[in-house]
């Protein structure tokens, strides 16, 4: 017997793997890019957006999160 699952809807997966570095992600935020490092040292996140650390130690920013907060959305 078979299970049949409801179909899933596409995914934009370009718009999910859109990284922003941290230069560019405070460049769009209006702030200083210290200031998104401080805060994830400090308490792990900027407004709710969690950055993702890459091997070489920088960090990674979801543009889809960046762009949602600048937009006034909850993180």
């Amino acid at each position: 017997m078979q299970l049949h699952t409801a179909p899933t809807p596409r995914t934009d997966y370009a718009s999910i793997l859109r990284n922003y570095s941290t230069e560019e992600a405070a460049t769009i935020l209006k702030v200083k890019p210290q200031t998104l490092r401080a805060a994830v040292c400090r308490a792990g996140h900027y407004a709710g957006v969690r950055p993702h650390k890459l091997p070489s130690r920088f960090l990674c920013w979801n543009a889809a999160e960046i762009d949602a907060l600048v937009r006034g959305e909850v993180a």
